[in-house]
């Protein structure tokens, strides 16, 4: 697959635009990120994935272009070891709707959530 002719990322809204030739997609910084094609996220199978949970909020700090056919993306939760081939962020864009629709579902089945967690001690309630 051809390089895109141009990337831009959106830091107000944590999109990703990708312009290829004859089609843009534009691809949420958490859809990238749940679906980062990293071994620490999809692991070496099906059965070793990692569900991603509490990703709702995240951005991504860095691009890098990996010789002539991929980017990697760092995310800002210091995620950074997914190369995203030119196929693989065509494949995102392209089927976005399908795959958040099966993100949720896992997230549900997981009894899990999108937002992250507040760690002990760093919240106090007020009066």
């Amino acid at each position: 697959m051809q390089a895109p002719q141009k990337i831009t990322y959106h830091k107000r809204s944590k999109n990703l635009e990708v312009a290829f030739d004859d089609w843009n997609c534009s691809i949420p910084a958490e859809l990238l990120r749940v679906y980062s094609p990293s071994a620490e996220v999809r692991g070496h199978s099906d059965e070793q994935r990692v569900l991603q949970t509490g990703k709702k909020y995240v951005g991504i700090s860095t691009i890098e272009p990996v010789g002539n056919y991929a980017i990697r993306i760092g995310f800002d939760d210091g995620h950074d070891s997914g190369i995203f081939a030119w196929d693989y962020l065509a494949e995102l864009g392209r089927n976005q709707k399908q795959l958040w629709s099966a993100y949720i579902t896992e997230l549900k089945v997981a009894n899990a959530s999108r937002l992250p967690t507040i760690p002990v001690g760093h919240w106090t309630p007020r009066d």
